[in-house]
């Protein structure tokens, strides 16, 4: 399977390249759009992002000598001008970095915090939850934006670059602007009613009305003076000046239309929340996997324990030669019971006693693993598991479900000539976020609060994940980091919600033990299960024959019509990088080298 896989890189590479999707005719006067890729090979560093104007700012910065985490920040402050319904500073994210010097994993938890007056009451109303999208849509669901302390926490830590520098580049697409594609078109279509009731989201991204046509081009002067006051400034203009003073008066007063029928709620950010914020420097999980070292994001996201722990139960199975069929079950079955144990277990580790070494553990996984059988389907909710206390097939109290998550977010993998790698996802929550602009300042806010259970996910039954002031809600982010006798093999990270946790854990298993090229691995179409009655399942799934064998075994499905948009780096055995994005899903991916071979 290796030298197939090996061959089948190799094909690829010219294959692949010369499907790319083809671009959107910009109108005259417009920038020239970047070019879009799923697949890149050579030398001197490598980006992929979902677009083709952030992926070309991370290469720029690689190009005039910058390392990993200097075009890993200015890749992400380009998606916070071309994605801004998906990321920006208005939210936050996790940071993994692979040190080549070191031979060492480092991570950066840049998620959002509760204000300190918040309670786990926060969505609740005269006894009652509230309805998630009155939830969203309001100044109560923002934390504390994260991003750019990660970034300046990165730069400090392992850049080269001050942040004024790597801003450059988005700055420019900012000024200039970038063409709008379909995707930009239909996620600001699906935004229609929420962008309206705001004047300053509705003036922003609603020229004329509506959405941005496809093929216009979209600038946004407000976001380039705001990066460039934050280079000029430093990040304490967001945590102790003027932009974070705007942030408040925005989240405390949310402007609302005159005219909106839609009740929006107040926030209670404060000042003295944003000044207390801090990034938390703290170690990977990791975990083995066929030789291979794999880590990841502690909490507060679950992601890193979760992808660990079902590998570890995978790792009791054959997947190299199961058939399809039974590698997709014992992946689906894995999926389940990892995720019946992070709803138990995982929340902030801040506020929550997080079982992380535990989770990660070989013992319990091999307490867990012998639940899948080859011919049967598990029931959801699977109750959890008690990693302090391992027993064969054995529970730890009551089942209950798993609780919404949105489903957006952005993905960034990149690699420097040195060989350090970064894999970053960062997030402003729903597409779209609150849907809440910081008048004149050209963002986003976040609604990223509604990550916590409103309320448990079942009555008595502890849940973690409620809360509290200051607290982190739990994520699912979960860019990873595989090593090879202790030096990078790939990277890999996704959007998604929860999916995001499926997502890295089939691209890497479908690589890993089945012997897809990672570009290939990445466009494998994907079930998704999370201790839910139904898997979810993509369309090329869906319609396959694998479904009525599935079903057979047991396995209930309902579609999903996209699922995750992953993107890698690879270090090939001949030293060259290979950067793998999506073919189709998000408009496809952009894949980018410093020097193509």
């Amino acid at each position: 399977m290796r030298a197939v896989a090996a061959l089948a890189v190799a094909a690829a590479v010219g294959a692949l390249t010369a499907a790319a999707p083809a671009g959107h005719r910009a109108p005259p006067g417009a920038p020239a759009a970047a070019d879009r890729s799923p697949l890149a090979v050579g030398y001197g560093g490598a980006v992929a992002s979902v677009d083709p104007d952030a992926t070309a700012a991370g290469i720029e910065v690689l190009r005039r000598g910058g390392n990993a985490v200097d075009a890993a920040v200015a890749t992400a402050a380009a998606l916070g001008v071309t994605e801004p319904y998906s990321s920006g500073i208005g939210g936050g994210g996790y940071f993994v970095y692979y040190d080549a010097r070191k031979h060492q994993v480092f991570t950066l938890d840049g998620r959002e915090t509760a204000p300190h007056s918040a309670t786990d009451q926060l969505f609740v109303e005269n006894g009652q939850p509230l309805a998630f999208a009155d939830a969203v849509t309001s100044g109560r669901s923002v934390g504390v934006p994260g991003t750019a302390a990660t970034w300046q926490t990165a730069l400090d830590a392992w850049g080269t670059r001050p942040l004024k520098d790597v801003l450059k580049p988005a700055e420019k697409i900012a000024r200039d602007g970038f063409t709008v594609d379909a995707t930009f078109n239909s996620q600001t279509a699906s935004n229609l009613d929420r962008f309206k009731d705001f004047p300053d989201t509705a003036a922003l991204f609603l020229p004329g009305g509506q959405p941005p046509a496809v093929g216009s081009t979209f600038r946004n002067p407000q976001l380039l003076r705001t990066y460039q006051e934050l280079g000029a400034k430093g990040i304490g203009a967001i945590y102790h000046g003027d932009i974070g003073a705007d942030i408040v008066r925005t989240v405390r007063k949310p402007p609302v239309d005159p005219a909106a029928t839609r009740v929006v709620r107040s926030g209670d950010l404060t000042a003295a929340d944003l000044a207390a914020y801090r990034v938390k420097k703290q170690a990977p999980t990791h975990t083995t996997y066929r030789g291979l070292d794999v880590y990841g994001p502690a909490p507060s996201s679950s992601g890193g324990t979760t992808v660990a722990e079902a590998l570890n139960i995978l790792e009791h199975t054959d997947l190299a030669d199961a058939s399809q069929t039974q590698y997709l079950h014992h992946y689906i079955e894995a999926s389940r019971i990892a995720f019946a144990d992070r709803g138990r277990w995982v929340g902030d580790p801040a506020f929550e006693d997080v079982p992380t070494a535990g989770l990660t553990s070989k013992s319990f996984a091999a307490s867990r693993a012998c639940l899948i059988k080859d011919d049967a389907v598990l029931t959801s909710p699977l109750p959890p598991g008690d990693p302090a206390h391992p027993a064969p097939c054995g529970a730890a109290g009551r089942a209950a479900p798993t609780t919404y998550e949105g489903d957006n977010t952005t993905h960034l993998t990149v690699a420097d000539k040195w060989g350090d790698v970064v894999a970053y996802t960062l997030t402003i929550e729903q597409t779209g976020g609150s849907a809440i602009t910081v008048p004149g300042r050209g963002f986003l806010l976040n609604n990223e609060l509604t990550d916590f259970s409103f309320v448990p996910a079942s009555p008595g039954v502890p849940d973690p994940n409620l809360p509290g002031p200051g607290k982190r809600p739990r994520s699912s982010i979960s860019p990873t980091i595989v090593l090879k006798n202790g030096h990078v093999d790939f990277a890999i990270g996704s959007p998604g919600g929860a999916t995001i946790i499926t997502t890295v854990l089939q691209v890497l298993t479908e690589h890993v033990d089945r012997g897809l090229p990672l570009v290939d691995a990445i466009a494998a179409p994907r079930a998704s299960q999370r201790n839910a009655a139904t898997t979810e399942l993509e369309p090329a799934l869906w319609d396959s024959p694998l479904k009525a064998d599935l079903e057979a075994l047991g396995h209930h499905f309902t579609q999903n019509p996209e699922i995750g948009a992953a993107t890698g780096v690879q270090r090939l055995p001949d030293g060259r990088w290979l950067a793998a994005a999506e073919k189709v899903r998000r408009g496809g991916g952009a894949a980018e080298v410093v020097r193509p071979s």
